[in-house]
């Protein structure tokens, strides 16, 4: 299992130059887990940019994860971790979700670069 950030799935979806390499990791939906931040992040950025019924079909491609909900535990985690490596909210709930579920995640972000469990695609 993995998990996806926001940063990835965009780049994926907009067929960016990192495209080809995200494909490998969202071939097989059923092996990806997805923070419901990212669902938040994805969905707000392919409406404001494609519209609303290109961000219902996204949509619908994330629901086609496993989805996890922000909990209490993540919810402390992610606090923890942001202090200690500096990171914005979401990056935090992303990175505490993919320790909480035992997932690297993969991503782009620069925020990610340096953390344990990341594959971090350049």
């Amino acid at each position: 299992m993995i998990i996806v950030d926001s940063f990835g799935w965009i780049e994926y979806l907009s067929n960016g130059p990192l495209a080809g390499k995200y494909e490998k990791y969202l071939s097989d939906l059923s092996g990806v887990v997805t923070p419901s931040i990212v669902v938040y992040e994805v969905y707000k950025k392919v409406k404001k940019t494609k519209g609303e019924e290109t961000a219902l079909i996204v949509a619908g491609q994330l629901m086609k994860t496993r989805t996890i909900a922000l909990d209490n535990e993540i919810a402390l985690s992610a606090a923890e971790l942001s202090l200690r490596h500096s990171l914005p909210l979401a990056d935090a709930v992303v990175y505490a979700t993919g320790i909480k579920e035992k997932c690297q995640v993969v991503t782009s972000d620069p925020h990610f670069r340096d953390l344990e469990n990341v594959i971090f695609i350049k």
